[in-house]
């Protein structure tokens, strides 16, 4: 059994065996759901399988958000443009960026704090 090592001995049996049988369930729903939306996707467009993915819809920032962007610390601002505006994933970040994945996730999560605090209504800062 694939999961036998992460069982601890003296621990509840029944509640690591749960624990094993939820997360195979779940990991096998979400991959049916995965694979049903790729074969809806290839019965539409039978070459969809070898097309990119799209292109980010948002092609510019508005102004305040510009604005709140550029007062953030540039370790900040690298994170929020290379995760939210050029739609890296995480892992992509941390390379690009060269720091481990925790830093990226602790940086953009700062960072998103500090952008909603700036671009928040003049009473909500305040408060």
């Amino acid at each position: 059994m694939a999961f036998a090592s992460s069982f601890e001995p003296g621990t509840n049996v029944k509640a690591w065996l749960h624990q094993v049988l939820e997360s195979v369930f779940l990991s096998s729903c979400r991959r049916r759901v995965r694979e049903r939306r790729a074969l809806d996707a290839l019965g539409s467009d039978p070459c969809a399988w070898t097309r990119g993915d799209d292109a980010p819809v948002m092609r510019a920032l508005s102004r305040p958000v510009t604005s709140a962007l550029e007062q953030l610390p540039p370790t900040f601002r690298d994170v929020v443009r290379l995760v939210d505006v050029e739609e890296l994933s995480y892992k992509d970040a941390a390379t690009e960026l060269s720091v481990p994945l925790g830093t990226v996730m602790s940086r953009l999560h700062r960072a998103r704090r500090l952008l909603a605090t700036a671009l928040a209504d003049p009473p909500a800062r305040a408060a």
